[in-house]
């Protein structure tokens, strides 16, 4: 090889070299810098609170919830052998009279342990029982506890049923053994001890009255219920959300799958009653309150071809929703099976730590709008939409929330100081709400949207009457 040859091998062996060194460095400053670099996260949904913020006295009250005071409840409601409307109402330990007797005392107990702060009562009415074949006329006699609040217009109502029934076999069997310890000693024994720990915890009530409802002839076709969502809707009270505990204790099915993680909330997802609104607005307090405790809405007023006390608020229009276990078993429903030994205590009560913090949280603030109007904004070329609601008294700001069509959940919350706001989203492929929010922090439900009416054509027919 020639001397010049050899210069040149060298010469590009060293280029070669060099070039190697430079991408090595430029390789080590990229690395260096691309991990130093912020990386922005994808964005992601808006959690299943949808905005909702954690109350320090929510946290310590749930602490109160006893599952073993929930358990001797329901131990002393199956110690009446049958609690049937139909049955004895004169024994001091058998029927339902007892049972009725016996829920008024423990509820006079609570009062007395806060100053009076309940006011407890019978609320009797005689109603026909359609499902009697003489269609007899009961003594309907439910037992309320109120915790006034400083709006006395407005009403939370927290049930569950005290009646049982062997109803798989007849309906109105007013001696044989019908334990009803899942059906509804369960949800009975939760509300009981919401009313306890409420009234300890909140002895001057908070902004709504919420009313501890303990319902009979649920079994013969929620009459109880009825007839106390009729009392306010006459009375002229205004419901906040008519709630009730139907079958809350049982974790394992008849196959042997277990499940005591989770619960289910029925509501009819309907604007003008608000209950799929209430379903969204546990399901976030849940997701806040109790992130291990699976809150599985279904927007649908109950199980398919049952029914519970809640329906009666639905049909008069309030938001209505029912808490049920997530595994049921019929084998012991309406039995003399349904006994005791088979209700989880600390399931119940994690419903119950639901129930209050859904309770507390509705009370504690302000009421939504009364009502919400959307309409297309010209100026944007119809993208984007005017949002419009009246002043509500005690809040003091307001926030809309945003979900798709197809999105079972907001996903989207903006602050609004005032009562209108041009929203950036198009509402012709999306639901837009609107809630109140109070001094403290706390959220009402939320108020849907709504077009205004159109208003007819000129020449066009009058509406029928």
């Amino acid at each position: 090889m020639t001397a010049d040859r050899q210069q040149m091998t060298t010469d590009r062996r060293q280029m070669i070299a060099r070039i190697l060194v430079v991408a090595a460095a430029c390789a080590a400053f990229t690395s260096a810098n691309a991990q130093k670099a912020p990386v922005k996260a994808p964005e992601k949904p808006l959690p299943a609170a949808i905005g909702l913020q954690r109350d320090a006295a929510i946290i310590a009250a749930l602490v109160d919830i006893s599952p073993a005071r929930i358990r001797q409840t329901d131990s002393a409601l199956v110690s009446f052998g049958t609690r049937n409307t139909m049955s004895d109402t004169t024994s001091e330990s058998h029927g339902i009279g007892a049972a009725r007797r016996y829920l008024y005392r423990e509820l006079r107990a609570y009062s007395r342990d806060c100053s009076g702060c309940l006011r407890v009562e019978y609320d009797p009415a005689m109603i026909v029982n359609a499902r009697h074949p003489q269609r007899v006329t009961m003594n309907v006699v439910n037992v309320l506890a109120w915790l006034p609040g400083r709006d006395s217009t407005r009403v939370i109502v927290m049930g569950g049923h005290y009646d049982s029934c062997v109803c798989k076999t007849n309906t109105n069997d007013s001696t044989s053994t019908a334990p009803g310890a899942d059906d509804d000693g369960s949800g009975t024994s939760a509300v009981l001890e919401l009313a306890r720990v409420m009234s300890k915890r909140y002895p001057n009530g908070l902004d709504a009255t919420i009313i501890f409802a303990l319902y009979a002839a649920e079994e013969q076709g929620t009459l109880g219920s009825a007839h106390l969502a009729q009392r306010l809707k006459d009375s002229g009270f205004k419901i906040v959300a008519g709630l009730t505990d139907d079958i809350v204790g049982n974790v394992v099915a008849a196959n042997g799958k277990t499940d005591s993680t989770s619960v289910r909330v029925y509501a009819v997802d309907s604007v003008p009653s608000q209950s799929g609104e209430l379903a969204r607005y546990v399901w976030g307090v849940g997701a806040l309150y109790l992130p291990k405790f699976e809150v599985r809405p279904t927007f649908r007023l109950d199980r398919l071809g049952r029914g519970g006390d809640h329906g009666p608020f639905q049909r008069i229009g309030a938001p209505a929703l029912r808490f049920t276990e997530r595994l049921e078993n019929y084998k012991r429903q309406h039995l003399p099976t349904d006994e005791f030994t088979f209700v989880n205590f600390g399931y119940t009560a994690n419903i119950a730590r639901l129930n209050l913090a859904t309770v507390a949280s509705l009370a504690a603030a302000p009421p939504p709008p009364d009502s919400a109007r959307q309409s297309r904004d010209t100026l944007s070329g119809g993208q984007d939409w005017d949002l419009t609601w009246p002043v509500v008294a005690g809040a003091a700001s307001y926030e809309v929330l945003v979900r798709s069509t197809i999105q079972p959940t907001y996903v989207r919350v903006i602050p609004v100081n005032g009562t209108s706001f041009l929203l950036d989203e198009e509402l012709d492929d999306a639901v837009a709400a609107v809630r109140s929010v109070g001094p403290t922090g706390a959220r009402s439900l939320t108020r849907v949207f709504q077009q205004p009416a159109r208003r007819p054509a000129a020449g066009a027919a009058p509406p029928a009457p």
